[in-house]
């Protein structure tokens, strides 16, 4: 059986455990403009949740009307891909302490193309904000820096 010993207070990982809700989900492209993602428009609502070693995430359009299926065009990098102005995913991930960086594998997801998925982010926690940074493109293959910033629950 695997230990289960409890992390150290003050790593990334412990800092991670929790809850946590979307305040805001940035996306602006190599110029510094802001790119507002057609799927799931400029303020959507969302919910991280990580335990010591698994997460699950959820995102949705605040305005969920048919207008919100996805457009023609190609699948985002290093991005799962949402459903009608809705995303939902869960698996394990791991941190790289020293590097601020976590990696999830994704167990399941509301599409099922990106199960199995394995994607790489950019974390920071202090003052109870956790902020995620990754790289990805829009619908058009514009390249994208998308700041995903959360409170604690």
């Amino acid at each position: 059986m695997k230990n289960l010993a409890p992390i150290p207070v003050g790593t990334l990982n412990a800092r991670l455990i929790g809850m946590w809700w979307l305040e805001s989900r940035i996306d602006l492209d190599a110029a510094g403009r802001r790119r507002i993602d057609p799927i799931m428009g400029a303020d959507p609502v969302g919910v991280v949740c990580f335990s010591a070693e698994r997460f699950s995430a959820q995102f949705m359009r605040r305005d969920r009307s048919p207008a919100a299926a996805p457009p023609a065009g190609g699948v985002p990098a290093n991005n799962s891909s949402a459903v009608n102005g809705y995303d939902a995913y869960f698996g394990s991930y791991t941190v790289d302490e020293a590097a601020g960086i976590m990696r999830t594998t994704l167990e399941g997801a509301v599409t099922p193309a990106n199960i199995g998925s394995v994607f790489e982010r950019h974390v920071a926690v202090a003052d109870g904000k956790l902020t995620i940074r990754l790289a990805t493109t829009a619908p058009d293959g514009t390249a994208l820096t998308r700041t995903l910033t959360f409170r604690r629950l």
